[in-house]
This record gives structure tokens, C-alpha cells and sequence, in this order.
């Protein structure tokens, strides 16, 4: 399939797993919607025979609240960066885990906005080069799962692109999961990132993945911090249950229209 991904990049595996695990789940593709936002990986809703919406800067989140809020049978999902997702759509994240908003939110994390020149991101490790930091990192990053986690998350994981059945089996999982979920997929930007810190091409990158690794299912998120030499945690961290936002709001609707 012909795509803009540079050779070596971790989004095609990434979305690889996330149609298997369509297929795995058996849901109806007709019942779907596919958000993103910009950047490499909001590539990925031109790539998909589903409903897809290539939205604004950060704005993924939103579209697909709306989305869901006015068909709720849809199964909404957002596929999109790091930096979209968690730095200009930031505030977006944490409120539709606070609400328990149900979607699947597929996080592809290069550490790096890499469409755009390789510029420091919201995840970027401490001492870590990039394009707007070329003698190291120093703002601490953001650890995702704790942030989704401590936000209300219902489900919280992370994989590698390395990890590939284990993401798709997470994918599935999470896709079929009342509530917010989030997966946060660790992925190699050979390109940009990966060059400006000697990483290597793609194949180092998923060797490293390897190495590094340390899968810890039911870890709690804060332990999930990632420095320039590892380790990264990876599992499921968080599966828990309460009201969705749907269901909270139907509650008051209902009690409103018997008064």
C-alpha cells in the first residue's frame, strides 16, 4: 500500500494491529468511525475502509466526543500522535478520561514531532536531542498512562511496536471496553528522532524495544516513566469499571423528564 511513512517507521506496524484487531473483535467496520489529528500518525485515517475523519491540530479528541454523543451506537475510535494528542489536544485528553467518554484512543508515542522537523514533544525524554533541543531535554515529559490513568482512564496500556501481538491482542481488547481506553504504542521515528540520538535505523530500534522492555501487566502508571536508556514498562496497567458519560447523562435526562 503506498503510504508517507519513512522507511523503518513504527505507524504502519502500529496500524497493522490495529485492523487485525478489528477482524479479532468481529465488530461491525459499518459501525465504525476512525478520528485522527495531524501528524504521521493522523495519516492513518487515509489508509482504512472506515468512516474517517482527518481532523484539525489537537482537535481528534473533540470531533470524536461529538461523534459519539450524537450516534451512540458508533464505536469511535482516535488513532493520532503524541504531540497532537497530548500536547496542543492535551486538555481535550484528560477531560474525556475524566467524563469516561467511550472511545478507544490508539496513541502512537516517537517521542518527537516528526512530520514537522523532529521539534520537542510533550514526551520527549529528559537529556534527549531534538530539532528545538540539540544539547538535551530539559522539561520533564510526560509519563501518558499515569496522566490518562490518574484522569479516570477505565483502561490503560502500553506495548511497543516490537510487541506486535501482544498490541493487537490489546487493541481488541480495548476497542470492545465500555469507557475510555487508551493504548499508547511505543514507536521508532528513525528519520528524526531516532537520528538525532543515534538510535539507529528501524530494525536497531525494534532491537531495542526488545532489550529494554519489561512487561509488568497490572504495573501501577507512575512506575511508567521513560528515560533516554530505558527501561520501558509495557502490559495492561489499568482495567477497571464505572459510569460512562453516556450512561450518567441518560440517568439525569430520564430523571428530569419524571419531574
Amino acid at each position: 500500500m503506498p503510504h508517507i511513512w519513512c522507511a523503518g517507521c513504527g505507524i504502519g506496524s502500529a496500524v497493522g494491529c490495529f485492523i487485525r484487531a478489528i477482524d479479532r473483535t468481529g465488530l461491525n467496520a459499518d459501525k465504525m468511525a476512525l478520528v485522527s489529528g495531524i501528524g504521521c500518525s493522523g495519516r492513518a485515517a487515509g489508509y482504512v475502509r472506515l468512516d474517517s475523519f482527518h481532523t484539525t491540530h489537537g482537535r481528534a479528541i473533540p470531533f470524536a466526543t461529538g461523534l459519539k454523543l450524537a450516534n451512540p451506537e458508533l464505536n469511535v475510535v482516535v488513532f493520532s500522535g503524541e504531540g497532537d494528542l497530548a500536547s496542543i489536544g492535551g486538555n481535550h485528553l484528560i477531560h474525556a478520561a475524566r467524563r469516561n467518554i467511550d472511545m478507544t484512543v490508539i496513541c502512537i508515542n516517537n517521542f518527537n514531532y516528526g512530520m514537522t522537523g523532529g521539534q520537542l514533544g510533550p514526551t520527549t525524554p529528559l537529556d534527549a536531542r531534538s530539532a528545538t533541543s540539540p544539547y538535551g531535554n530539559y522539561e520533564p515529559p510526560f509519563n501518558l498512562p499515569r496522566l490518562v490513568a490518574a484522569a479516570g482512564a477505565t483502561f490503560v496500556a502500553r506495548w511497543t511496536v516490537f510487541h506486535l501481538r501482544q498490541l493487537e491482542r490489546c487493541i481488541a481488547e480495548a476497542l470492545v471496553k465500555p469507557g475510555f481506553s487508551f493504548v499508547e504504542v511505543i514507536a521508532h521515528c528513525p528519520t528524526a528522532y531516532g537520528r538525532l540520538n543515534k538510535q539507529g535505523q528501524g530494525v536497531d530500534g525494534l532491537r531495542y524495544y526488545k532489550e529494554k522492555s519489561v512487561v509488568r501487566n497490572g504495573a501501577d502508571p507512575s512506575e511508567a516513566d521513560i528515560g533516554m536508556s530505558g527501561p520501558i514498562l509495557v502490559g495492561k496497567f489499568i482495567d477497571i469499571e464505572r459510569p460512562t458519560f453516556w450512561n450518567n447523562y441518560m440517568q439525569v435526562s430520564n430523571k428530569a423528564q419524571k419531574k
